[in-house]
């Protein structure tokens, strides 16, 4: 490793972007939910993030992650192990879910912008963080921003990430970059002070060799260790390449909540909430011949 690949901000490592799993009547399995944590931290990731994008996060409610983050703080995971997506339209409502998990012991929360309206300025995200951040800056929150423009349909620019941190120091931590283009990826790179995370697995070992700090990563339910170990070397995994490649022709959540199952050889991981779809025979099909082609690392 060179230098470069320590200088954003320290190291991150991987942090599982952990799937939600559901039971018959789709309550959230608190049991199964935590156990999965504990096993990935004690696999190789640094960190779990909550009630993220392959966490189903915006189909839960307040009462439902107070039990999930409560639910794994009983099971032994320390609170600085456990990162929590914080997201809607409403800054109110955003800074509830933050301040629920701020007093749970969680620092560090993961914060799209709203994605809600349509066509929003930088200008208007600035002052949408801005206010956020004047409701819970009391609880010294770690914020890493969260640049999914796929899903949000609000783009964090360069510019209005450097002008935040610019402006609130050292309450914003880093950026997930999860837009997979890597343009945008190799700028942010260039922000010293950040740690920036990478969301599309395929750039995550050039990333690292940039400077990288590591990623939150969907795949880090299914690969913890080799994760972990292309973020320590940043050597490209080529078989991991491909199977993303393949996951991405999906609906992403509902395809690594199946291939858990398969890997695990447990059934009722697949469930998903409306208004997602669980992910066809044929396609779970599809992703286990590639899983069993793959050389090492057949077992999460």
């Amino acid at each position: 490793m060179t230098a470069s690949s320590r200088q954003n901000g320290g190291t991150f490592g991987i942090s599982a972007a952990l799937v939600t799993p559901f039971r018959d009547d789709f309550s959230i399995d608190l049991e199964r939910m935590a156990a999965h944590a504990t096993g990935l931290l004690a696999d190789g990731c640094a960190r779990v993030t909550l009630f993220g994008t392959t966490g189903e996060g915006a189909s839960l409610s307040m009462t439902e992650r107070l039990k999930a983050q409560y639910a794994l703080t009983s099971a032994g995971v320390a609170p600085d192990r456990i990162v929590a997506c914080v997201g809607g339209a409403a800054v109110g409502s955003v800074a509830e879910q933050a301040l629920a998990s701020l007093d749970t012991g969680i620092r560090t929360l993961l914060v799209p912008p709203p994605y809600y309206f349509k066509g929003v300025s930088q200008e208007g995200l600035f002052r949408w963080y801005s206010a956020l951040i004047g409701q819970i800056a009391g609880q010294s929150p770690r914020i890493i921003l969260y640049h999914i423009p796929q899903v949000t349909a609000a783009a964090l620019s360069l510019e209005l990430v450097r002008r935040l941190k610019d402006r609130f120091g050292e309450f914003i931590v880093g950026i997930k970059d999860s837009a997979g283009d890597w343009a945008t990826t190799e700028a942010f790179l260039g922000e010293r002070d950040l740690q920036v995370l990478v969301g599309d697995e395929r750039h995550l070992a050039h990333a690292v060799r940039l400077g990288g700090a590591g990623a939150i990563s969907g795949m880090a339910n299914l690969f913890p260790s080799r994760l972990a170990e292309l973020v320590a070397t940043g050597k490209n995994d080529p078989e991991l390449s491909a199977l993303v490649d393949a996951v991405v022709k999906l609906p992403v959540t509902p395809a690594v909540k199946a291939l858990v199952g398969v890997m695990r050889g447990e059934k009722g991981w697949d469930r998903v909430r409306a208004p997602l779809d669980s992910t066809p025979a044929s396609d779970v099909e599809m992703l286990r011949e590639i899983w069993q082609a793959m050389g090492r690392d057949k077992a999460a």
